[in-house]
């Protein structure tokens, strides 16, 4: 079981005899996270859920990663770190807690290339992120653990080997990715849009993490040249094209984790139903006019 709020209060000398009250927030679907006041100093207090291992959420690689995220400048800070629960006390990072719609704003794309591109210039992180791997990995515990997954769903696995061809034909160098930007995840300080919630983070391609966010924020195909452009100087065709098969990886990998979530969570959420609606999203993606031409565009080398 995991700890309570009020045990990692106690297993911080740090906070003993000071005045500590401490609210939940929403928002987290792996995770039960805190606000925490110590003498009127916020921390935020993140408390992993459970069997988050069938997840592919490894810890040690969370608190390596989001270290270095606060060394890049757009993650929060570790502020004490209790590895025996996997518990992270981090900085309360004062500010706007995006939303999809906030992201869709004029200028918000370049403002996301920005802090991305921070992200990706810092400290490499401790492991890799590969969705396909993961894939691989998700579907060894759906069989292990009897979770059913969308109909039709294994049907489709030829067309992802064919996906991989593609954008492995000529992959770009890895760099330290969040790989699980959704709106949330961002949050605006005033000056910086700021990175949180590394569990998925790992060194991957950068069109990964493009593609990832564009799909979370439902960008359309003028949000997603606008982001392409922002961070590679211009939305060249074969680009865009790999984020556009890594958004449709995003939605092909994350029906597998919701499906999982729907079996092993604990949380009061609709894990099935968000399983359903990304696979939704990936079929029409995978049965489109568009899908053939990225795959033959992802290929080239320009």
């Amino acid at each position: 079981m995991p700890v309570t709020i009020d045990q990692v209060i106690q297993l911080i000398p740090d906070w003993r005899g000071r005045s500590v009250t401490s609210q939940p927030l929403s928002g987290g679907l792996t995770n039960t996270n805190y606000k925490v006041e110590v003498d009127g100093a916020p921390y935020f207090v993140r408390i992993p859920g459970e069997s988050t291992d069938l997840l592919a959420v490894d810890r040690k690689n969370e608190h390596h990663n989001t270290v270095a995220a606060a060394k890049a400048g757009v993650g929060p800070k570790v502020i004490y770190h209790l590895p025996e629960h996997n518990v992270m006390v981090m900085e309360f990072i004062q500010g706007k807690t995006m939303s999809i719609q906030a992201l869709q704003a004029p200028g918000m794309a370049s403002r996301i290339a920005q802090s991305v591109q921070r992200l990706h210039a810092g400290p490499r992180f401790l492991t890799d992120f590969n969705m396909f791997r993961l894939v691989e990995f998700y579907l060894r515990r759906v069989k292990e653990h009897d979770v059913r997954i969308p109909q039709g769903y294994r049907e489709r696995l030829p067309t992802v080997r064919r996906i991989e061809q593609a954008v492995t034909a000529h992959a770009l160098p890895t760099v330290p990715c969040n790989n699980d930007l959704l709106a949330e995840n961002y949050i605006d300080d005033g000056e910086t849009l700021r990175l949180i919630d590394f569990e998925y983070s790992g060194n991957n391609d950068p069109c990964f993490e493009l593609g990832n966010t564009c799909q979370e924020l439902q960008y359309d195909d003028e949000r997603f040249s606008e982001l392409c452009g922002a961070y590679f100087g211009a939305p060249r065709s074969h680009v865009l094209a790999r984020m556009r098969l890594y958004a449709l990886m995003s939605d092909i990998g994350w029906t597998l984790w919701g499906a999982l979530q729907s079996k092993v969570s604990t949380l009061d959420y609709d894990f099935w139903g968000y399983a359903q609606g990304r696979w939704a999203r990936a079929v029409r993606m995978l049965d489109s006019a568009e899908f053939p031409i990225w795959l033959e565009e992802a290929r080239r080398d320009d």
